[in-house]
């Protein structure tokens, strides 16, 4: 398992257009990809495939996550997903 703390980017967190666009990132990898809130402040979990559990994360700007990875393309996976949150995005 291969996992990184990263602290969200994007001016309006993790929005349904940004939420989607991780789910769509993150099913191009084998491994299962998890994201936890750091702060533990309402849902702690979500599987990246799942778009409600993302949501249901209320992750906003500036919010500390740690990705998590299993699977034989972990390390690429985290590294990815990463640097998609960190990453401050126009839409």
């Amino acid at each position: 398992m291969t996992d990184r703390e990263v602290v969200i980017g994007h001016k309006l967190g993790l929005h349904a257009r940004v939420s989607a666009k991780l789910v769509k990132l993150s099913a191009g990898f084998n491994s299962q990809i998890n994201i936890c809130r750091v702060d533990r402040n309402g849902p702690t979990n979500a599987d990246a495939r799942s778009i409600l559990s993302i949501l249901l994360l209320a992750a906003s700007h500036g919010t500390r996550v740690c990705v998590s990875a299993a699977g034989d393309d972990e390390q690429a996976a985290v590294n990815a997903v990463c640097q998609y949150l960190e990453t401050e995005r126009p839409d």
